[in-house]
C-alpha cells in the first residue's frame, strides 16, 4: 500500500538551520511564524479565527533516514524512536501546537513556531482543551528532564 500527501501550504520560521533551534513549542514562547497555505486552501480556514491555538502537521522535509534506536536531545541514553519526539522518524510527520494570532487571506500568522522555515505543511486542526488534554500518569523517562525542554535546543544529531 502507497501513501501519498500533499502540503496544503508552507511554514515559515526565523530558524534557517536545524542547529540550535527549539525542540518543542514550550521552549519557542514569543516566536512568531507564518503559514502560507496555497490558494485553494484559503476557504478551508473559514472559522479557524474563533480559535487561539492550532495544532499543525507537517512533513520533515529534510530528514531522510531513520533508526530504531536514538539519543534524543534531552538525553545521553539510546532510546526506542517510538518513545522519543525526534525528527528522524519512519513518516517524517511533526506535530505542534501553534498560538493563531491572526488570520489574513492565506496568511496564519502564528507565534510559539519551533518548525523550520519553509517545511511543507500537511494539515490544521484546531486545539481543543477538552478533546485533546488529558490528565498524564506516566511520562517515562523524561520525567526528570521535561524542565529542559524551555531552554534546550537542536543541534546537528538528526540532520
Amino acid at each position: 500500500m502507497k501513501i501519498e500527501y500533499i502540503p496544503i501550504g508552507k511554514i515559515h520560521s526565523p530558524f534557517k538551520s536545524i542547529t540550535n533551534m527549539p525542540i518543542q513549542p514550550n521552549g519557542a514562547i514569543g516566536i512568531k511564524g507564518t503559514v502560507c497555505l496555497f490558494p485553494e486552501y484559503i476557504p478551508a480556514v473559514k472559522d479557524l479565527n474563533g480559535f487561539s491555538h492550532i495544532i499543525l502537521l507537517y512533513h520533515f522535509h529534510i530528514v531522510k533516514d531513520w533508526q530504531p534506536l536514538v539519543i534524543p536531545f534531552m538525553d545521553t541514553l539510546k532510546r526506542g524512536l517510538f518513545a522519543t519526539r525526534t525528527p528522524k522518524r519512519p513518516n517524517p510527520i511533526g506535530l505542534s501546537i501553534v498560538c493563531l494570532l491572526s488570520i489574513e487571506k492565506n496568511i496564519l500568522h502564528i507565534e510559539n513556531v519551533d518548525i523550520l522555515d519553509g517545511t511543507p505543511l500537511l494539515d490544521i486542526k484546531p486545539y481543543v482543551p477538552e478533546f485533546d488534554q488529558y490528565n498524564v500518569k506516566s511520562i517515562g523517562w523524561l520525567k526528570e528532564k521535561k524542565q529542559r525542554v524551555t531552554h534546550q535546543k537542536s543541534d546537528k544529531r538528526f540532520a
